[in-house]
């Protein structure tokens, strides 16, 4: 099997499991994954992650034109902007509708610059710090220039009322950092109120210089 074929099928795995667990519903969410010669494999629009054809993926040139299979997801702008602007940590985006992420997004008192409590270490570990951008209408290609806003300082971002982006080395990673994203976003509504213990400051510098955690703001 080619290394594209396996690409292929890994996209559509990882997808059918983030739907069948409730990650994103209907034929909502979308991913893009890229190869070694730099196209970009792309969920196509309107298509349900439970029901992917690894032979109909959107395939994309390193313009991010349309060369092969179904049409695009519309939010490619959002894809492109995250391998411009971390070219050397993005092999593959995910992009997600799921619940809890969502809902703390549209919370008054939610730090839009630092959106996710330190409650766990791999939160921490695996997100770093997660930017609240606000509400664009579906599709629209200020997200991606929202994106280039930030100058390739975050891997992971969502979209206000909207759902996660995140971006990861590749397709296995990405997905991962989006499931804590999402466990941890459940996390923070489950105790919303209770006046949690959260990690110190301490624990939390510990976490980024063992794991070399991008902090920064």
């Amino acid at each position: 099997m080619s290394a594209e074929a396996r690409l292929r099928e890994q996209v559509c795995l990882f997808a059918k499991s983030l739907y069948d667990r409730g990650l994103t519903p209907g034929a909502s969410g979308n991913i893009s994954a890229r190869l070694e010669d730099g196209r970009l494999l792309v969920t196509p629009t309107g298509s349900c992650f439970g029901r992917l054809d690894p032979a109909r993926l959107s395939v994309l040139d390193e313009a991010r034109a349309h060369i092969d299979g179904d049409a695009p997801t519309k939010e490619v702008a959002l894809h492109a902007a995250f391998y411009e602007t971390r070219p050397a940590q993005t092999g593959a985006v995910v992009h997600l509708h799921s619940t809890h992420s969502v809902a703390l997004s549209m919370l008054p008192d939610t730090d839009p610059e630092d959106m996710i409590p330190p409650l766990t270490a791999y939160g921490i570990m695996k997100l770093g710090k997660v930017k609240l951008l606000p509400y664009f209408m579906p599709g629209d290609p200020a997200m991606g220039e929202a994106i280039r806003g930030l100058a390739g300082k975050r891997s992971a971002v969502v979209l206000a009322n909207h759902g996660p982006v995140v971006a990861g080395k590749d397709l296995e990673a990405a997905c991962y950092a989006m499931e804590e994203l999402e466990e941890t976003s459940k996390l923070a509504i489950l105790t919303r109120g209770l006046s949690p213990k959260m990690l110190n400051e301490a624990q939390i510098q510990g976490l980024v210089t063992k794991f070399n955690v991008e902090w920064d703001d």
